[in-house]
């Protein structure tokens, strides 16, 4: 009976060790396909798998850049966006890279800088200025604001007069291109869009901004969209 329930023991053993090893393969393949597939999501989660080191708070960079440089950099990014909100909600992870060698192994593509999963801003060597980064930073603070869809072109345009990005509105925030049609609601829509485009968005949202009392108006929006109100109603798109 021992020697029976000894080899029943080793084959309940045998089984579990096979189980276990089959969910480890199983987990590792998993997670071999999100590194595979969505580069950008690993390196916002293990910045170091990517060569990145961490040179401040919240601030990852690969060995080529000036560490000092690049921490000031994101700094000013971060109070430019904290100036136009009042403050800061998001909590921001970013990712900078001096080669294009480098933005393209943590998953960048032709675009200065990117927002991902709303919480990370990668900076590519060409998205290496205050400008850029407030940008980005500007889609991550709205969304932790947000809990609202919101139009694609709205945002665009929004994180451009955060940006203070001179290439589309005037020092003053005066329009440089003049709106024309209705503007890229989806995210598809706005890849398509020509390059145009964010100058029309950023002259509405200046334009909406001046209306509806500024950032006071754009907080009223949100408190309201978060409350179950349409955010077409409160553009005055329906």
């Amino acid at each position: 009976m021992c020697d029976g329930r000894a080899r029943g023991q080793d084959g309940v053993m045998r089984r579990s060790r096979i189980v276990v090893a089959v969910v480890l393969a199983a987990l590792a393949a998993l997670v071999g396909g999100v590194v595979f597939a969505y580069p950008s999501v690993a390196a916002s989660t293990c910045p170091s798998c990517y060569g990145l080191r961490e040179v401040a708070d919240g601030v990852h960079a690969d060995p080529g850049l000036d560490e000092r440089r690049i921490v000031e950099l994101v700094r000013a990014a971060e109070k430019r966006v904290a100036d136009f909100y009042g403050g800061r909600r998001g909590t921001t992870r970013v990712l900078a890279c001096s080669s294009e060698k480098c933005y393209s192994r943590i998953g960048g593509g032709k675009e200065k800088g990117i927002a991902v999963l709303n919480r990370t801003v990668m900076l590519s060597p060409r998205g290496l200025d205050v400008v850029i980064a407030s940008h980005e930073l500007s889609h991550v603070e709205l969304r932790a604001r947000l809990e609202a869809e919101v139009p694609q072109w709205f945002d665009e345009g929004l994180a451009v007069v955060v940006a203070g990005d001179r290439r589309y509105l005037t020092p003053e925030g005066g329009c440089l291109v003049e709106p024309t049609g209705p503007q890229p609601a989806t995210l598809e829509a706005w890849l398509k869009a020509d390059p145009g485009k964010y100058g029309r968005a950023a002259c509405e949202v200046s334009r909406w901004l001046a209306a509806n009392g500024g950032r006071d108006g754009l907080l009223r929006l949100v408190e309201r969209a978060n409350h179950g109100t349409e955010i077409t109603q409160l553009l005055g798109r329906e």
